[in-house]
This record gives C-alpha cells, structure tokens and sequence, in this order.
C-alpha cells in the first residue's frame, strides 16, 4: 500500500522508497544483514538500541535497571551533586532523574540530602548500601560487557575507539548547544 506525503502525493513519501521498505535488518527480521551501503546514522542507530537491549539484559538479576545503575556510577564518581547535575552528566532528563532516584531512595541506595547553608539545595548521595550494590552490580555485568566486545580485532581497536570518543565530543557540544549552554 503507498501512502502519500503531507501533500498527498502518493508515492512521493520517504517511508515509500525501496531502501526503508527493505530495511529488515533495522528490526531484527531473520536472515537480514545489514546493507554494505547503509548510512551511517541507520547503522549507529540500530547499533545503539541492540546494545541498550543487551545492557538491559545484563543489568537484569542485579536489582537495578540500567539508569538506576547509570546513576548510582556517577555519584560512585561524583558524590553529592544536584539532580540537575547528574541530569546533565548522564544526559538525562530532569524527569528520568528524579523518577530513577526516587526509586534507589526508596530501596535505599541513594540518599537525597538538604544542603545545611541553603535548604532549598537537595544533593545526592550514594550511601554505604548503594555503594556495595553498584560494586556487585558492576563486577557481576561488566565482565560480560568486556565479552560481548571479544569480537574486535586488537589492531581495529584503536580506530574503534577514536569513533565513539569523536561521537561524544560532537553530540555532547550538540546537545550543549541545543540546552543553551
């Protein structure tokens, strides 16, 4: 079936070209691989949801979803700072912060605690218990991330690594820039 652009021209659509109704490989369908020719933000795309999914698969059995997990590192790192400094660390939102810390305070892994000199400032906390949670979180999960990397080459390392240290430099100023910053 085509569908047509806003405009109503049928056929003209960009979900009506070839290269997006043949892209089984973005979805998982058995057998498909992706093209040798895929552009590249499909390809880090679909790379960066199928790592979530293994992260998430990993982080399970640990008691802590991956952005309870994320969060707990960074003040494992960063002890103390403000919602809105783990937020913009974490390249959260405000929103996701405060729901993935108000579950760890409940279960006890994050403490929320008012600044004595300024009661309207609240900083967090990682508390003996958060602590040991994310160090047997991490020792549990981070030996399977060291696995699930087997498959590179030690020589195509150094040029693997160049690219995500490049992509956190340019998204990291985009989304700067986006936030006003």
């Amino acid at each position: 079936m085509t569908t047509g652009t806003a405009s109503g021209a049928a056929g003209d659509s960009v979900l009506d070209r070839p290269e997006v109704q043949q892209a089984g490989w973005v979805w998982g369908d058995d057998g498909a691989r992706p093209p040798q020719d895929a552009p590249l933000p499909a390809l880090i795309t679909v790379a960066m949801r199928l790592i979530g999914a293994f992260i998430g698969c990993t982080a399970q059995g640990t008691g802590i979803s991956p952005a309870g997990l994320g969060v707990m590192r960074l003040l494992a790192a960063r002890d103390g700072l403000k919602s809105s400094e783990v937020a913009t660390r974490g390249w959260w939102t405000p929103g996701t912060v405060t729901s993935v810390v108000d579950t760890l305070v409940r279960d006890g892994y994050v403490e929320r605690r008012r600044e004595p000199t300024d009661r309207r400032v609240v900083r967090l906390h990682l508390p003996d218990a958060g602590r040991r949670k994310t160090e047997q979180a991490v020792l549990l999960i981070g030996p399977k991330w060291q696995e699930a990397f087997g498959f590179v080459d030690p020589a195509d390392e150094p040029v693997i690594r160049k690219f995500p240290i490049d992509t956190l430099e340019g998204f990291g100023t985009l989304i700067r820039e986006g936030r006003g910053q």
